[in-house]
This record gives structure tokens, sequence and C-alpha cells, in this order.
């Protein structure tokens, strides 16, 4: 590794490394690795802002500073104790810290916290006689700590806030999709705005808006009001003003997006949400229940999330899914249609034989995601047409497609297919059953909740000077001085319907200073063990050591 480069770690939903690995490369990544939950890469400053500008699949990205093995919490302390924090922060710095253990040498993560906590607080006392302070919200430095039995990884989380939290939603129905998960899955369709979109059960739009940021290759990220990053001592602003306003990858978008839903209030959050997203002019939504979509435009790609029975009658949610299927088998011929579900008996009342069935994490539900390419006739006579079933399946494949899908149930295929990334063995249920007592957004890629969260209720709010990037009073996004490069107030950046550009003066965002708007809100809680085997290999690229220091270059 070179001077100027230093490993990362990028965390997302089981089930996305794939995706996430070949949004890395794309993004210039080097020594891309995949694990559970997480894809080690390298790279520079430059390649850390932009994967935290522009990965529609990550959470968050680390960077690793020490390693060490410790056999107890108070070899622990020690060690954190020895460690030069002046290198990363100073006193008048706040911290935070985030555990993630499975270990039986340390079986409280919160315990652990407070251990790492004591060391870095005696290591400024000692040296200066005075302490930093811990913030529990909007910390100045976050800290991730990870131990995987006695191997200790400290990283400095270059994020924040999960990237999930991409900035344009003002509303939301119950349980909307997470936005990480929703990039993922509309990617793993292969779709990149080649075709119509539609998504008929849209609730707060979230599809719908990640989908137009795809199509037209709009960063998610460019949203955000800040970065953890922006706080650290070697925070290049000029190379993040540079690769913030760079649009010059963004295209046009040929087709359009239609959502609808049954519930009128959803298609009102829905339209905020959009408009706040600036992508309105790429979407149109319609108030209609999905058995109404009986007049639909040229054949595009479907992905939707239908109900899963939480507030549905068993023979309600049977009748929703029978419907589905045969809309989708007599008014949307030619159309791909992506489904996630919950339930084996679900799918089964769809009534169409599905292409793919990925398995997937919707925050603790184990999910299934299914293709059905649908098409008139009978399957021989597709074939016989010369079509195929698409490009996930390779010719053997296709020609026994008819007898594979016949032999394998949907017990056998979810014992089978519990598979992730490429070459994972089947993973093996935490304690309490797989994905017991999770939070719903595990936003931290691998940890499993032993009791719910402490919730803040609370927003700090600190004194502007010279105003906020981002009013979140009046819903506006960043302002620049001499001109901005999307003026939210009145026109797009791009005027789609023209098919021109705006111009843009590319001057630096407005200056600011003192306390920001927080809607980081940090959770302390008690965890058990969740993560395999595979997240060790984060200590992969750089040897064990043991309670000798080392030296870390201090790039300022």
């Amino acid at each position: 590794m070179t001077e100027n480069r230093f490993e990362m770690v990028a965390k997302t939903f089981q089930g996305l490394e794939d995706v996430l690995r070949d949004e890395l490369i794309s993004l210039g990544a080097e020594n891309v690795e995949m694990g559970r939950r997480m894809v080690s890469f390298e790279g520079d400053l430059a390649t850390m802002y932009r994967a935290n500008l522009c990965c529609r699949t990550a959470l968050r990205i680390l960077k690793p500073i020490e390693k060490f093995t410790a056999h107890d919490p108070e070899e622990l302390y020690d060690i954190v104790r020895e460690i030069e924090w002046d290198k990363y922060m100073g006193l008048k710095t706040t911290f935070s810290i985030d555990s993630t253990v499975n270990s039986d040498e340390f079986s409280h993560s919160k315990f652990v916290t407070y251990r790492v906590k004591d060391g870095i607080v005696d290591y400024f006392k000692e040296k200066y006689g005075e302490r930093p302070s811990v913030r529990v919200a909007g910390a100045d430095l976050v800290l991730n700590v990870h131990i995987f039995e006695d191997r200790v990884t400290i990283s400095l989380d270059s994020s924040g806030e999960p990237l999930s939290k991409r900035g344009y939603r003002v509303d939301q129905t119950t349980a909307p999709i997470n936005e990480v998960l929703a990039a993922g899955i509309i990617m793993k369709t292969g779709w990149r705005g080649d075709s119509n979109f539609v998504d008929p059960m849209c609730g707060s739009g979230t599809f719908l808006i990640e989908a137009a940021l795809i199509a037209a290759n709009i960063n998610p990220g460019i949203f955000r009001q800040q970065f953890a990053f922006e706080k650290w001592p070697d925070f290049d602003k000029e190379l993040f003003e540079d690769i913030y306003n760079d649009d010059s990858a963004e295209r046009e978008f040929e087709y359009k997006i239609y959502g609808g839903d049954i519930d009128a209030d959803a298609i009102a959050i829905a339209r905020k949400n959009i408009k706040e997203a600036k992508v309105d002019d790429m979407v149109e939504l319609e108030w209609k229940p999905f058995s109404e979509w009986t007049d639909n435009v040229d054949p595009g790609i479907l992905v939707t999330n239908p109900p899963y029975g939480e507030r549905l009658k068993p023979d309600d949610m049977a009748a929703l899914y029978k419907n589905i299927g045969f809309t989708l088998k007599n008014y949307f011929q030619g159309w791909h249609a992506w489904i996630i579900g919950l339930n084996d008996e679900d799918f089964r009342n769809i009534g169409l034989k599905p292409t793919v069935k990925i398995p997937l994490l919707n925050g603790s539900l184990e999910c299934s995601l299914r293709e059905y390419v649908l098409f008139d006739g009978k399957y021989d006579e597709f074939r016989a047409n010369g079509n195929t079933l698409g490009k996930h399946l390779s010719d053997d494949e296709e020609s026994n497609y008819p007898k594979k899908m016949k032999h394998l149930s949907d017990d056998d295929w979810r014992k089978e297919t519990r598979k992730f990334g490429h070459g994972d063995k089947p993973r093996k249920p935490s304690k309490g059953g797989f994905g017991k007592n999770r939070a719903e957004d595990d936003i931290r890629g691998g940890k499993d909740f032993g009791k719910p969260s402490k919730k803040f209720s609370h927003e700090e709010k600190g004194d502007f000077k010279g105003g906020s990037r981002r009013d979140f009073k009046k819903k506006e996004h960043r302002e620049f001085k001499g001109g901005d490069r999307r003026d939210f107030k009145g026109n797009d950046r791009r005027d789609l319907k023209k098919g021109t550009h705006q111009d843009f003066k590319r001057n630096e965002r407005s200056e600011y200073a003192g306390n920001r708007v927080s809607r980081t809100i940090r959770q302390v809680t008690d965890k058990g063990p969740s993560l395999s085997a595979n997240d060790a290999m984060v200590f992969s690229k750089v040897p064990i050591r043991s309670r000798k220091k080392r030296d870390i270059e201090n790039k300022d």
C-alpha cells in the first residue's frame, strides 16, 4: 500500500455484497474483496469521498486505524490507552463509539464501549491533564470498534449517519423499505434506465426515487447535509468540492417511471418525497389498485414490495397475491416482474414460476426476491420462437428450466440457497434464531441486538453562523455562493423535458461555521454475537499485532 492509499471497509446488507463490490470497482477502488455484509478495498482520499457520495448500496464507509489482539477487557483498555490518539483528535474534539462484538472473551458490547472510552480519556488525562468529551449524537469523531474472538479493529467512521439516509425522504408510510436495499434490488435486476419502470405498490416512493437516480446516474449522496469526514483534520475541501460538483457522468432518461398505490395517503407522501428529490419530471404517479393496471405502456421492468401480512388477514393476503399473479399474467406480457416477499405461501398464490430466486434481508425479515418473465401462451412455444428467460440463466440452465423448477420445492430452495456473494458457506442462525431481535435497518451491517435499542427523542440543535448548507425548515437544498449546481428553488440542474443542461457556476458551497443540526442519533445497546467468520476478513490485510505500539501516519 502506497503512502497515500489506505484500507477501507464498506458495510452493506447481506445479499448486496456483489453489487457493492462492482460499485467500488467502478469508482477505482483496488484490492476489492467481499465478506459477509461488507466489502474491503483500498484507495486514497478521493476514493473515500466518492464511495460515500456515489455508492448506492453502502451503509457506511469505515477507515481502520488500529488492529491488535486482546483477550479480556482490561487488556483492551491497556492497548487503547497506548494508542497515540492526538493523531486523530484533540482535547476539544467530541467523540462517540459504536461497538460490534462476536467473542467469548468479550460478551458485552456495551462494556467494550466503556473500556475503549476509558482508554481514550485516560490517554489525554495522563498526557495533558485534561480529557475530551463524549457526545452520543453529533460527535466530531465517530469510532467503530469491531471484535471477532480476540482480534480487535478500531476504525474511523467516515460516513456519520448511515448512507441510507439520503436526505430526500420528508415523510413516509408505515415500514418503508430501506433506500440502500431498494437501490440494491433494482441494481440486481440489471436495469439501468434502458426501459420503462413500474412500481404499482409504491408506498412512500422509495423504489421510484432510487430508480430515477439510477436512470439519470445522479449520485445518491448529493442530498446529504454532511459526511463525518468533513470534520476530520485532513479533510481536503477543494478535492471534495470538485468531486461533489462533477455531474459529467449524469445522463438523459428516455423512458418513464410509473408508480401507483391503492392508498391515497401513500400517493400524497410519495409525491412529496419525489418532489424533494427533484425527479418529479421522470416519475408519474396515479392513485389506483394493482388490479386496474390493465392499460400499460411498452414493456419494461416491474419492481414492487407487496404487504407481508402484518396487517392483513390470511384470506386477504391470498386474494392479494392471486390478484398480483392474474394481473401480471394478463396485462404485463413482455415485462420482467421482480417481487420481494416473505412467505412461500404468498409466492405460491401468485401462480407463476419464478426464473430467479435471491435471498435478501429486509431489516430483520428473511425475504426472497423473485423474477417472473411474463409471456403469452406456453413455455415451449415461448422457447420455440427464440425467446429466453433472461440473461440470468445460462444455456444449460435455460434448457433445463421447466424440469428444474418442478422438482425444487420452496422449502428445498431455502435450504440450498442460503448463500450470499460467491461461494459462501450456508450461514448459521445466530442465538435465538436468524435475525431475531434485530433492528429493522441493520445499519451497522453485522449487529445482533439482544435488547431493544434505547431511543433518543431529541435532536441536538446548534447555533449557525451565516446559515446552514441546508435549511431543513424550508426543505431547501444546499446553496452556493455565486450560483449553485442545482437551483432547488426553481429550475432543475437538468431540464429533462428539453434535454439540455442548465449553466451553473462551479463556485464553492457557502462557508459555514459553528455547530450544526445533528440528525444522527447514536444508539448504545446490548448486542449479542451475530457475525460469521467471514467478518474476520477485516483483519486479513494487516498482520495481527500484540500490545506493542504501532506508528500510523497522520495525513494532515
